[in-house]
């Protein structure tokens, strides 16, 4: 056997293990989520089938434990954040990679800094602005999503904006377009991958977020999917049959998304990475 041959039998062995480790745990809460609370422990847990198998925790989830308004809270505040990110990240990007100025390696590092910051410094500021704005328990929450979701979405375009050629604007300028056109009409279209990435991870992180959504909504018509998953629980028990339930029907829209869009993902990830 050539050693060609041996180095690709052990790829896909590795890559098999990675697989298997990886979607084990989604196929696990999947078979979970049709077993009564009482196959969970005990001498069934390890069934892969229950069994007695039952839609009862779908059904508790979806029309008794409010899931299905979490989700269109969810989509709705994501939805709003994404909008809100993409628009100011594409100006502020856009400026950055074209105009030249003192100090925006500076900027850049402070755009970074900002995302760096743990959640925890910042939710007690941001807690007592919302209060003090009246403004609590409503999608407001969508312009705190911002500061986790816009950092990063400004360092992705500006990598993107970077790789437009210069002589599109000039030829631009020269036919009459103002800064405002060149930006959408011109240099948008063209960052489009880019852009579209941003969108993506924007609404993902948005959709994901729980500690703002816990500290600024606590009232249960405007809390979020994460939110409302960590109240599937009374004092003393955790319900994980309706725990494994609510979470695959919280997975389904992102991961309709990613699977739907993933070459766009990638390709806007990979464009943005290659300096010309």
């Amino acid at each position: 056997m050539s050693k060609n041959k041996v180095f690709n039998i052990v790829c896909w062995i590795f890559i098999i293990a990675f697989l298997v480790v990886s979607v084990f745990p989604f196929f696990w809460i999947f078979i979970s989520s049709f077993k009564p609370e009482a196959e969970i422990f005990g001498a069934n847990c390890y069934r892969i089938i229950a069994e007695n198998p039952t839609l009862d925790n779908y059904k508790v989830v979806i029309f008794e434990k409010g899931m299905i308004r979490a989700v269109g809270n969810s989509f709705a505040m994501s939805a709003i954040t994404t909008i809100y990110v993409v628009v100011v990240a594409s100006m502020s990007a856009y400026i950055i990679s074209r105009f030249k100025f003192k100090g925006k390696s500076i900027l850049m590092g402070l755009i970074l800094a900002v995302a760096m910051f743990p959640q925890m410094i910042v939710i007690g500021p941001i807690f007592n602005m919302f209060y003090k704005m009246n403004i609590l328990n409503s999608y407001w929450v969508c312009l705190a999503y911002s500061t986790i979701t816009l950092p990063s979405a400004v360092w992705i375009m500006v990598a993107h904006f970077n790789q437009v050629p210069l002589a599109l604007e000039e030829a631009a300028k020269i036919d009459g377009c103002s800064t405002w056109m060149t930006l959408w009409k011109i240099i948008f279209p063209i960052a489009a991958p880019g852009v579209f990435t941003t969108a993506i991870m924007s609404f993902i992180s948005a959709w994901n977020e729980y500690l703002l959504s816990c500290t600024l909504n606590i009232d249960e018509k405007v809390q979020t999917v994460p939110v409302r998953l960590s109240y599937l629980k009374d004092q003393f028990t955790v319900f994980w049959s309706q725990i494994s339930a609510a979470t695959v029907v919280v997975v389904i829209p992102t991961l309709l998304i990613v699977l739907l869009f993933q070459k766009r993902i990638v390709a806007g990830i990979a464009n943005g990475a290659v300096k010309e």
